[in-house]
This record gives C-alpha cells, structure tokens and sequence, in this order.
C-alpha cells in the first residue's frame, strides 16, 4: 500500500513539481536503494537505463523541491548520482572513469552541500575506487581513502573500516608493507564494531575483509599467505555468489599460477568464469582476462584448454 501511495504522489509531483512531497522523496530513495541491492548480482548494464531514469526524475523534482523537502531531495541526488556512477563504471569494464567521476563528484557536491558526510564519504570512497582500480594510481586512491575516513570516522563503523581496507591495497600497491597490515588491522577493529543500526551497514558482507586482504598480500607477493585467506573467502562466497566473488576466484587463480598449480588455478579460473558469465561485473570480467594472460603458456594443456575457451568467449561477448 506504502509503495503504491509512494508511486502516485511521485507522478503526481511529476505532472507538477511544486507538489512534491516527503512520501515521493521517499518512494524515488527505495527505488534508488532497490537499485543498489540489485548491483551486486545483476548485471549493470541491465540496471543503466533504469537507474538513469530515476537520476533524471530526481535532478528534475530537486528544482522545485523547498525546506526540508529540498534537504531530503539533495541526499537522494547524491545517492542516485553514487549509483549512477557506480553503475557507468562497471557497465564500461571499468573503462569510462571520466562519466563515472562526473557522477561521483555530483553526488560529493550534493552530500557537501546538505552537511551529510556519510553520504560525501561514501562519494569520495567509490572516487577512490576509480583511482586504484581503474586508473591504477594508488597515490591518488590512498588520498582519497583518508579523506572519506576523515568524514565517516565516528560516524560508521562500516564505512570507517572500508577506508581502512581500501587504504591497505594502495599501500599494497605501492609496496608499502607494514602502511598495509596497519591499515588491514584497522579494518579489522572497525568491523568489530558493527551494529545492526550503523547507516551503511547494507555495504557490508561476509568475507570482504578476506577478499580484499587476500588481494593485498597478492599485490605485495606473499603467494602462500594471499591464497590462505583468498580460500576463506572463496568458502563465504560458495554460500552467497556475487561479482566480488568472481574477483575472489580469479585472485586465488592468480595465486595459484604463481605457485606454479595449474590445475588448482584452473579450477578457480572455472569458478570466477562461472559467477563473471552470470554478472558481468566489470572487476571480474578484467581480472579473468588477466589471469587467462598468465595462462596463456599453457593455454593447449588439456586441463585449461576448457578454461581457456571458455574465457574467449566470455570476453568476445562482452
């Protein structure tokens, strides 16, 4: 009934935007938020022109919006312009920074305006992103990290320890040792800290702490120690697959292969093949392709021919 009312008093607001309403902010912000449940396991570009919709019913009604309402309308452009972006990014294979910061930085400039430094945190930390995974510059990402800690610090326990976790693969990047395992350690208390009112506690899942560890410890070279914890978060992810599960997969391939396991590599190569097939994530899809780059030596061995074809074709489709 609640979603309903929501949807008539939206196109009511949208026939005449002076009329706009708390019930129809409310209604566009659980259809921005239904959005960023859906991310994770759809495919992005099946969420663009939706998610796009919904930016543009949002710019159009904050014109006219006044008072409180215009404070409400502000926090969700900044949500639906974090999608957006977010969305942009992973649709392009983590390609187009340049439209996926336009968003982002929209959405910072939203959240400033308001005061809401959850929202320009949590902004700042998916800037920070673009910098260390799609523009491969970890100094950038690491100022960037700081930053958005700065502003959630006390606020989130979830944000907070993401900064942390995020600072530890810059550092990891930048071959930073012991910048990284503080920054892992930090994360690590935070996340201690949850509790089920803390405002981005949706941002949360089981085994994000292993799989980001576990890609810092590949980053720095330590093969054996990045495996172990990468296992453990391949054994959360067997419960609940996702496109952060296909990045798991293919970093524990990735660790194998440098061990010289072929087909434990290929088993793993398999297994992010199977969830990157379903999402489409953008991470997932790039870093398969670098793992079939570094089993290209063996691409006619029997055991990854499979593997190997599979992947082509994967990437030839996307």
């Amino acid at each position: 009934m609640e979603s309903e009312e929501g949807s008539d008093r939206l196109h009511r607001a949208l026939r005449d935007p002076s009329r706009v309403d708390l019930v129809a902010v409310a209604h566009l912000r659980q259809r921005v938020q239904d959005l960023e449940w859906r991310y994770d396991t759809v495919p992005s570009t099946a969420l663009l022109a939706e998610a796009g919709h919904v930016h543009a019913q949002v710019d159009t009604l904050a014109k006219h919006a006044v008072g409180r309402i215009a404070k409400e309308m502000r926090l969700v452009q900044a949500e639906a312009a974090t999608l957006l972006g977010q969305l942009t990014w992973d649709a392009s294979q983590r390609r187009d920074h340049r439209t996926a910061l336009k968003y982002l930085e929209r959405a910072e400039a939203a959240a400033r305006d308001i005061g809401d430094p959850t929202a320009q945190g949590y902004a700042l930390l998916r800037r920070a992103y673009v910098a260390l995974y799609g523009q491969h510059d970890p100094g950038t990402g690491l100022a960037l990290t700081r930053r958005a800690g700065e502003l959630v610090d006390g606020i989130s326990a979830v944000l907070t320890g993401l900064t942390h976790l995020h600072a530890a693969e810059a550092n990891a990047m930048l071959g930073n040792t012991g910048a990284c395992e503080t920054a892992l350690s930090s994360a690590e208390t935070q996340f201690g800290r949850i509790s089920p009112s803390d405002i981005a506690a949706h941002l949360y899942s089981p085994g994000q702490f292993d799989r980001l560890a576990g890609s810092c410890y590949l980053s720095l070279g330590d093969h054996v120690r990045a495996q172990r914890i990468l296992g453990q978060a391949a054994r959360t992810q067997q419960r609940s697959p996702s496109k952060s599960g296909a990045l798991v997969f293919a970093n524990l391939s990735l660790t194998h292969l440098h061990q010289r396991d072929i087909e434990a590599a290929t088993t793993a190569l398999h297994r992010a093949l199977d969830i990157a097939e379903t999402t489409r994530g953008g991470g997932g899809l790039n870093l398969v392709a670098r793992v079939g780059r570094e089993l290209s030596p063996w691409r006619t061995n029997p055991i990854v021919e499979p593997a190997y074809d599979r992947l082509l074709s994967l990437l030839t489709a996307a």
